[in-house]
């Protein structure tokens, strides 16, 4: 069955770039960001890559562990870490899962249950599936699924924006509109009558339509 949001992320036994983890236990009391890669020494992941290991104080600070993946043994990872912080000044400062014989990306459904083989024999043409993100938290199940084409990087700052929403919708019950930025004002959550609203926020909200109940970001 594909993983779908709400489905508990697959448990798995796997040596990355800082050894060997079972990533349940590895996720812990964390959320998690796993991003996967179809191949080592591709020039669109080697930007995403250096553009992560940039960004990823950002992520620490909302308590957000980053893991990668690719196809590639753990010793391709290493060197091409050297490639990515010469060509994007910085290194990967997370580990990067080896899949060599394709277990966690059968198991997450970003490549078919027949692939087998040399991973570092695969081409850009029957790689093309793996270019997923999965946000996972704190309870293991899915909460965010990306899935991009092989010819777009991915944009880490709405990752991070998304994970913004996440954690507060998770602490209060309230969406985010399009568009949100952290600070902005959000929407009391459907599920919310207007009798529990009222106790919440006793000053009111504001209100377009009676399905429509603004108020400030709760802190």
């Amino acid at each position: 069955m594909a993983l779908q949001i709400g489905s508990i992320a697959p448990d798995f036994e796997a040596d990355t770039t800082e050894g060997r983890i079972s990533f349940h236990d590895w996720i812990g009391d964390s959320w998690t960001v796993l991003f996967s890669h179809p191949r080592d020494f591709t020039p669109i992941c080697t930007t995403e890559l250096g553009y992560l290991a940039k960004i990823k104080p950002d992520f620490d600070a909302r308590g957000v562990k980053i893991i990668g993946l690719s196809v590639d043994p753990v010793g391709n990872h290493e060197k091409w870490s050297d490639d990515i912080e010469e060509t994007q000044g910085f290194r990967p400062n997370y580990p990067m899962i080896g899949d060599h014989d394709f277990n966690v990306s059968k198991l997450y459904g970003m490549l078919p249950a027949d692939v087998e083989g040399d991973p570092t024999a695969r081409t850009p043409a029957n790689n093309a599936t793996v270019r997923n993100v999965f946000v996972i938290g704190p309870d293991k199940q899915i909460k965010l699924i990306l899935v991009y084409p092989m010819t777009t990087g991915r944009n880490f700052d709405e990752i991070l924006r998304v994970v913004d929403s996440l954690q507060l919708t998770a602490k209060h019950k309230v969406a985010t509109p399009a568009q949100w930025q952290q600070g902005d004002d959000v929407i009391i959550a459907g599920s919310v009558s207007n009798e529990e609203a009222e106790k919440t926020y006793p000053d009111g909200w504001e209100s377009p339509k009676p399905y429509i109940r603004i108020v400030p970001q709760p802190s």
